[in-house]
């Protein structure tokens, strides 16, 4: 009986994480890209960057914040839509990961990113270093929701189990 509940809340508290994971990151992707169109915030971010800097040569600031807020919104309506179409959803994961590995890119070429030093350890400032540190956590989400879409799509290798195995060796999650 205890295992049994031990199991349901496992189960439950597993797929109560899953939900707010992927429709987290479904909120923060649609409210960032809708900001984009609004409040222009990534210049100071993308000028730095070696990698991206040229852009600003081709298109306007206004063309370059609108255009990634689209990619963000596109991106969250794709990976919402992984109960109906999951390929979809990939892709639009597959999207947020392109995303916010350029984001993070910015931690190492932004002025400003470490605030001082404490103990030889940087201390990242509030902005950009922790605003841009987030991330991190958001690729992780991306990246879980990538492989979850590819695998309901039935992307998964010749012969291989497509199912989480706890270590006990009971089935966990189809």
């Amino acid at each position: 009986m205890i295992d049994d509940t031990r199991d349901c809340l496992a189960h439950w508290l597993t797929r109560a994480g899953q939900l707010v994971s992927r429709y987290g990151l479904v909120v923060v992707l649609a409210w960032i890209g809708f900001g984009k169109y609004v409040k222009i915030e990534s210049r100071v971010l993308i000028e730095h960057s070696p990698l991206m800097s040229w852009i600003y040569h081709v298109v306007s600031v206004t063309w370059v914040a609108r255009g990634l807020g689209t990619m963000e919104i596109v991106a969250a309506f794709l990976i919402a839509l992984r109960p109906l179409w999951p390929r979809a959803s990939a892709a639009g994961s597959a999207l947020a990961v392109l995303l916010f590995m350029g984001t993070l890119s910015f931690l190492f070429t932004t002025p400003g990113v470490v605030a001082t030093h404490a103990a030889g350890l940087p201390v990242l400032s509030a902005q950009p270093g922790q605003f841009l540190l987030k991330d991190l956590v958001l690729i992780g989400v991306a990246l879980w929701s990538l492989g979850e879409s590819l695998a309901a799509a039935g992307f998964t290798r010749r012969g291989a189990v497509s199912r989480l195995i706890v270590d006990d060796g009971r089935t966990m999650i189809p």
